[in-house]
This record gives C-alpha cells, sequence and structure tokens, in this order.
C-alpha cells in the first residue's frame, strides 16, 4: 500500500491549520533561514554536477528553456486579459508569475523523483535559475511596453541580484567549485537534512496557502480555472521540449514540471518594484492558493504520467 510523502503530510498540515484559523506560525527569521537553506542545497547539488557537462549542451538547452520561459507568460497573458477580463497590468503580472518557476515544487518533484529511483538530468538545477529571469522581463514588457517608466536599472538589480536567484547561482557555483569532496564537511546540513527543511517549508507554504483562498472566494471561479488550467498546458509545453532537446524521461518530467510551476518569490519582488499599480493578491492567490497545491499533491505524478506516455509514444526523440 502506497503512502503520502511525509514531506506533503506537512504541507496538509500547514493547510489544513491554516484553513482551520490556527494560531500556528513559523517565525519569520525560521521561515527566512529554511529558504535560504533550501535554495543553497539545490544549488549546491547541482553545482557538483554541473562542471561535469559540456558547457555547449547547456548553453542550447539554456537558450531552449529561456524561449519557454518568454512562450508562457505570452500565452496566458491573452487568456487572462480577455477571458479573465483582467486589468492589463494584473494580467501581466499573473502571466509572468505563470512563466517563471517554483523553487518549492522543484524541491518536491525531487523528493518524489528520489523515493521511486527516478533519475534525471543533474543540472536542473541551473535550468532553473535560467527559468526565473525571462518571464519578469516580458511580464514588464506586457505591463508598461518600451516606456520610461520601467526604470531598467531597479528591475535588472532586483532580477538578477534578489535573494533566491545569488541564493541559487551561488549555490551552483560553490558546488562547481568545491566539488563532492569539498562539501563533505557541509553536507550534514545542506544533503542530509534536505528532507526535513524541506518539510518546515511546506508546512509555512500550506499555512499560506490556506490564506489565499478567502481572496479566490472574492475573485470568482476564473483564478481556480487558471490556476489548473494553465499548468496543464504548460507542462505539455515542457514535456515536448524536453523531449525536444534529448532529456531522459526523468528529465522530460522534470522539465515538465518547472513549466508547470509558477513564482511566489522572484516575480512578486519584481513586480511591486515595475508595476506596483497591479493587484499581487490575485497573482498569488492563482500561484499559492491554487497552482501550489495542486502541483504539489497531484500535478507532480500527473505530469511525470504525461511525459512517461509521451515517451512512449515517441521512443523519446532525441534519447
Amino acid at each position: 500500500m502506497s503512502t503520502l510523502d511525509p514531506v506533503l503530510l506537512f504541507f496538509l498540515l500547514g493547510l489544513a491549520a491554516g484553513l482551520l484559523r490556527s494560531e500556528l506560525r513559523l517565525p519569520a527569521a525560521v521561515y527566512e533561514l529554511v529558504s535560504m537553506l533550501l535554495l543553497l542545497a539545490i544549488g549546491l547539488k547541482g553545482g557538483i554536477e554541473l562542471a561535469r557537462q559540456p558547457f555547449g549542451d547547456l548553453a542550447l538547452q539554456a537558450l531552449a528553456v529561456m524561449a519557454m520561459g518568454v512562450l508562457l507568460p505570452l500565452v496566458a497573458f491573452p487568456v487572462l486579459r480577455f477571458m479573465g477580463r483582467f486589468p492589463r497590468a494584473d494580467a501581466a503580472s499573473v502571466a509572468a508569475h505563470y512563466g517563471s518557476v517554483s523553487v518549492g515544487t522543484y524541491a518536491v518533484a525531487t523528493t518524489y523523483f528520489a523515493s521511486r529511483q527516478i533519475e534525471f538530468e543533474s543540472h536542473m538545477p541551473f535550468l532553473l535559475a535560467v527559468l526565473e529571469i525571462p518571464a519578469i522581463l516580458v511580464g514588464i514588457l506586457l505591463a508598461r511596453g518600451f516606456s520610461r517608466d520601467m526604470r531598467i536599472g531597479t528591475v535588472a538589480h532586483e532580477v538578477f541580484l534578489g535573494k533566491g536567484i545569488v541564493l541559487l547561482v551561488g549555490g551552483l557555483l560553490i558546488g562547481w567549485a568545491a566539488g563532492p569532496e569539498g562539501l563533505t564537511s557541509v553536507k550534514p546540513l545542506f544533503f542530509d537534512l534536505f528532507k526535513g527543511i524541506l518539510a518546515l517549508f511546506l508546512l509555512e507554504m500550506g499555512l499560506i496557502a490556506a490564506a489565499q483562498f478567502g481572496s479566490l472566494r472574492q475573485h470568482g471561479p476564473f483564478l481556480v480555472l487558471f490556476g489548473i488550467g494553465m499548468p496543464l498546458v504548460s507542462s505539455v509545453v515542457g514535456i515536448a521540449l524536453g523531449l525536444g532537446l534529448g532529456l531522459s524521461l526523468g528529465g522530460t518530467a522534470m522539465l515538465g514540471i518547472l513549466a508547470a510551476s509558477a513564482s511566489y518569490i522572484a516575480v512578486p519582488a519584481a513586480m511591486r518594484i515595475s508595476v506596483p499599480e497591479a493587484n499581487p493578491t490575485l497573482s498569488l492567490a492563482a500561484s499559492l492558493g491554487v497552482t501550489f497545491p495542486f502541483n504539489v499533491l497531484v500535478g507532480i505524478p500527473l505530469y511525470h504520467a504525461m511525459a512517461t506516455q509521451a515517451f512512449a509514444l515517441t521512443g523519446g526523440l532525441g534519447s
């Protein structure tokens, strides 16, 4: 009999506690520390393997993933603008969230794959970092156009030097430079305790997701439909790209998961600076109130099954 992964049970605990209006809450400093450890751990793991990859192959994959990061918000924007009847700024902001990526979803997916001995390309954290950026720039352009109000310098600082990118890319570089032997002394904290760190992170994410349910009631069923429908469409794009790039079955499924996830860290910070008139509640209600729980509880195994079926039908194209 299969059981739910303990880290998912932590998420459900946080979700239930939030819906029942419990006083449970991680102290802000603890949540900040847990987030930092999670980002660094993912970066370090990817960095160890990054040095072993041919640069030419990585560059091609990075460009393809960046193109996907441009495409997805362009798909989401007209749906939000014309079907959801969102104001331009709100439609652009939500679209940017869904073109970017969720580190938390990736972390849950890694534990799901590990528990089932599913191998995937070890440089996925590098592609995750690459996917953070294009959608932010596209979202700003959709909201602003090429106007003087863009504040390019401020936006670039927030995008490229924001906490999430600095920790993730920094972890990649440290892992790349130190190698597995050099990281032995920090292995107990960043590698051995990874699932415990993730469990605490998901406990808080469950509480935050529950807090967004009020906004979902206020703005009607459209955000719920979009928060489920858009990841399904995006996952197909990610899986198709994985097949085209010749990734393994696990790598193809993981790229589908990355495409299907929605940002709730980097993009909100950038949108707050660049598109201050956008309502952040709409974006977070969709990404945290709908998409994150859907992906964590249902989406990850679903996208893996979709990738498996795609591999069976195509024979894994480039593999």
